[in-house]
């Protein structure tokens, strides 16, 4: 049985990969339904695989804290498992990636090929980053899922593109060399004879790594990771970024692939380095703060609907870094199901701006209005996706965010009180921009060609649905994340068993 589910792990990283080299290799004969032909079917693999590594994993191994269904095909190809961590990002990452890669071929793109060919590369690497289980692959899969966001936004992006491109490219790598130069001093201390983390995990057993040491090598983890996250103060270049990045490139970004410095934060730093969380988790705490209440005060500020999103996205990561902070199985676990909601609304909300701004022109909200009475459709799903993302019930956000504040108390009632006005703030920017965009009366430079605006086709309404459908099934089944993440959770002494 586990043979099924190890081919479709190597499916769902390498399929995208070799059709991105076959589409390159026959770029100049290929045409642009070839091309969307081919990113349709790679996406579609790709999604249907990791959905069903995570239905095996459910039904095979959910108690396990233990790395399910591995094997070594080759070994100039890295060693892929899941656990109880990666398996609902792997599964995330098919979701988001397939949306992304649908909306891609209904819009209208210039060199559709270049684009679909970058787009597979980001959707492989994204696979490979929550498959492997090798500490280095999985940076490695990271870097080669990065790059083509910065190609991206240079040919493809909006207002700003070059500057916001130069701005990512600046933080990200510098972010991932001082992450790496932690890696490796962790390997290198622990005195591990490999970059596995089942490796790393066993040498530290018979090593033991003094609380300086350890902090020392936290922090460079720390610090590189949470740029890579955009932790407080190093997120200046992820709003401007995904404002300028083409929408199929945000929504893998932001929806997925930010999800990489908390992984490894939550899969390897805080369960191998209790010492240095200790340590840090003060200051920590305070930086996380100042991403939920700064940078919600200055998206409440943003007038421009992507804007607005991208610093939304910032802003709920902070509250996902506090999950850490109560070093608890609740509050952790609550941050895992938080990332995957997230990922799911992030990417939903800039999908849905683009197709607002398609239809009115516009990206300054105040220019909008009443959009609702030609756009119902539209309407319903910007809606649901902002009350996904403010953590209403019935959508997997809400039980994140309630797992979070309740750990929150045991380990501060004061920064569980401010984390909380967090979430009025997201609030009100939310509802403030549904009200902006859709109700009341259009405005003056909507009014011209309000008559010919038109709501959401069917061939757009389809990836919306299968993103909401995936909020809903995790906001009603949250065991699904839940269970496999509490087992992998209880095996590590670092969390605290009683909250």
């Amino acid at each position: 049985m586990d043979d099924f589910y190890i081919i479709s792990i190597y499916a769902g990283v390498y399929v995208p990969l070799i059709f991105a080299v076959l589409l390159a290799l026959i770029y100049p004969v290929a045409g642009g339904k070839a091309a969307r032909v081919l990113g349709m079917t790679a996406a579609s693999v790709s999604a249907l695989a990791s959905l069903a590594v995570w239905y095996g994993f459910l039904k095979l191994h959910s108690g396990s804290p233990n790395f399910a269904f591995t094997s070594d095909i080759a070994d100039f190809l890295p060693a892929l498992g899941v656990n109880g961590i990666s398996v609902p990002f792997f599964a995330l990452a098919g979701v988001v990636g397939f949306a992304a890669v649908y909306w891609a071929c209904i819009s209208d793109i210039k060199s559709v090929k270049a684009y679909m060919i970058l787009l597979l590369f980001m959707q492989g690497g994204l696979m490979g980053v929550f498959a492997s289980t090798n500490l280095l692959w999985i940076y490695m899969f990271h870097e080669f899922a990065l790059v083509p966001t910065f190609v991206a936004t240079c040919v493809w992006g909006g207002a700003g593109k070059r500057m916001a491109a130069m701005q990512m490219a600046v933080y990200l790598t510098l972010g991932a060399l001082v992450s790496l130069v932690g890696i490796i001093a962790l390997v290198v201390f622990s005195g591990s004879d490999g970059f596995g983390i089942g490796e790393i995990a066993s040498a530290l057993k018979s090593v033991e790594l003094n609380a300086s040491l350890q902090g020392w090598i936290f922090a460079l983890l720390l610090f590189g990771l949470g740029t890579l996250v955009s932790l407080f103060p190093f997120y200046t270049w992820a709003p401007r970024g995904y404002s300028a990045a083409p929408t199929s490139f945000s929504m893998l970004h932001a929806g997925v692939l930010k999800k990489f410095g908390l992984y490894l934060l939550f899969q390897v730093c805080a369960p191998m380095l209790p010492a240095g969380l200790s340590e840090w988790v003060w200051c920590l705490a305070v930086l996380a703060l100042f991403n939920v209440l700064y940078i919600g005060l200055v998206t409440m500020a943003q007038r421009d609907l992507k804007m607005m999103v991208s610093y939304s996205s910032v802003a709920h990561m902070g509250l996902c870094f506090l999950g850490l902070c109560s070093t608890s199985i609740l509050g952790v676990g609550g941050a895992l199901i938080l990332m995957f909601g997230h990922g799911l609304s992030v990417a939903l909300l800039f999908m849905l701006s683009n197709a607002v701004v398609n239809r009115t022109g516009q990206w300054d909200m105040r220019q909008m209005g009443g959009l609702y009475k030609k756009t119902p459709v539209l309407a319903a799903f910007f809606i649901a996706a902002i009350f996904a993302s403010i953590g209403l019930p019935g959508f997997a956000n809400f039980w994140g965010e309630l797992s979070i504040l309740v750990s929150l108390w045991n380990f501060s009632p004061a920064i569980c009180a401010l984390a909380a006005l967090g979430l009025i703030i997201s609030a009100i920017y939310g509802l403030r921009a549904v009200a902006w965009v859709f109700m009341g009366t259009p405005s003056e430079p909507l009014r011209r060609d309000f008559d010919s605006i038109s709501d959401l086709s069917l061939r757009e309404r389809f990836p919306a649905f299968v993103l909401i459908a995936a909020l809903a099934f995790a906001g009603f089944f949250p065991w699904t994340i839940a269970e496999p993440v509490n087992a992998n959770l209880s095996a590590q002494a670092v969390y605290n068993q009683s909250k």
